[in-house]
C-alpha cells in the first residue's frame, strides 16, 4: 500500500508562489491533488493519469497552477502560482486512483496523505 507525505504548505501573500511536494512510496498510474475547506466537500485541483502523464484542472485554477511528477524521485509536484485568498484549504496528496476519467472525483482513489496547511492573505 503506498504512502504518502505531503509537504511544501505555507502562508503567502497574494500573488505569491508556493510549491506542494508528495513524496510517495511507489508512484501510481493516476494520482492528484485535492483541497478541502473545514465544512466542505473535498475538492479536486490537479490530477496527473496515465503512462503518457495527462493532466487535468479545476478551472478555478487553471492557468495558475501546474502539476508535475519525477518518477527517479517518488515524487509529485504542484507549483501554485498567482495565489488568491480563495485558494487557502489544507491540501491532500492521492494516488491509486482506478477511474482515471474522474481523475478530480475524490472517490477514484484509494490513498491519501495527511495534508499540509496553505494559507494566502491580503
Amino acid at each position: 500500500q503506498v504512502h504518502l507525505v505531503e509537504s511544501g504548505g505555507g502562508s503567502v501573500q497574494a500573488g505569491g508562489s508556493l510549491r506542494l511536494s508528495c513524496a510517495a512510496s511507489y508512484m501510481s498510474n493516476c494520482m492528484g491533488w485535492f483541497r478541502q475547506a473545514p465544512g466542505k466537500e473535498r475538492e479536486g485541483v490537479a490530477a496527473i493519469v496515465g503512462p503518457g502523464h495527462s493532466t487535468y484542472y479545476a478551472d478555478s485554477v487553471k492557468g495558475r497552477f501546474t502539476i508535475s511528477q519525477a518518477n527517479d524521485k517518488n515524487t509529485m509536484y504542484m507549483q501554485m502560482n498567482s495565489l488568491k485568498p480563495e485558494d487557502t484549504d489544507m491540501y491532500y496528496c492521492a494516488a491509486e486512483g482506478w477511474k482515471w476519467y474522474e481523475s478530480l472525483r475524490s472517490y477514484t482513489y484509494n490513498n491519501w496523505g495527511r495534508g499540509t496547511q496553505v494559507t494566502v492573505s491580503t
